[in-house]
């Protein structure tokens, strides 16, 4: 039997599937530390943190078991996307919990507290705005641009990781990024936009 420790994150996955729980436990531990901080990063709250890194790893089982894993050399990333989707089905229930229902009256008078404030629905249409504009002109971006931001802004990965899953060096990555972070700022002037998060 192979050394476990020497084989990829990919080869791990695969022994896993076909019943290897060592494999499995070895994949928690090369995964757990940048998961948990990227988790923890996001939501900014390590009860919670802990709760959806959890969950993440119970999605990771289940689609390695239903066969949903392809071995494509990127089982960080796919494991990132799948820690990404928690979250956002997080934030998404946290939304649904904080929809006010009317009374029978449909008298909402008696609502108060700084959580209906104006000023919070406006920050959120502002911010909902600009990343809107993001989009867009991410959208604009020559894909190879649009590549490196996606997966260093969205999915969070190094640079060292978004060179070896592109296929090129890391310096071709850091270029990429700076091209790309220098026409942004071309569009937001020719376009007269403002991205600011307060």
């Amino acid at each position: 039997m192979e050394n476990i420790k020497k084989l990829t994150d990919e080869e791990l996955a695969l022994s896993y599937i076909k019943g290897d729980n060592k494999a499995f436990d070895e994949l928690l531990s090369r995964n757990q530390n940048k998961l948990f901080s990227y988790i923890l990063f996001i939501v900014r709250d390590e009860d919670k943190a802990n709760d959806l890194f959890q969950e993440t790893f119970v999605k990771v089982i289940t689609k390695l078991h239903q066969g949903r894993y392809v071995d494509s050399g990127k089982f960080g990333a796919w494991i990132m996307r799948i820690a990404h989707n928690v979250i956002m089905d997080w934030y998404r229930e946290q939304r649904a919990r904080n929809i006010v229902e009317p009374t029978e009256e449909n008298d909402l008078s008696n609502i108060g507290g700084s959580n209906i404030l104006d000023s919070n629905v406006e920050n959120q249409f502002v911010k909902e705005q600009v990343m809107c504009d993001v989009k867009k002109m991410m959208n604009l971006l020559p894909p190879t641009q649009r590549e490196v931001v996606f997966m260093r802004f969205y999915q969070n990965m190094s640079f060292k990781e978004i060179a070896e899953l592109t296929g090129v060096s890391i310096n071709t990555s850091l270029g990429r990024m700076r091209y790309a972070i220098l026409n942004l700022r071309r569009m937001t002037k020719e376009h007269n936009i403002v991205l600011q998060l307060d």
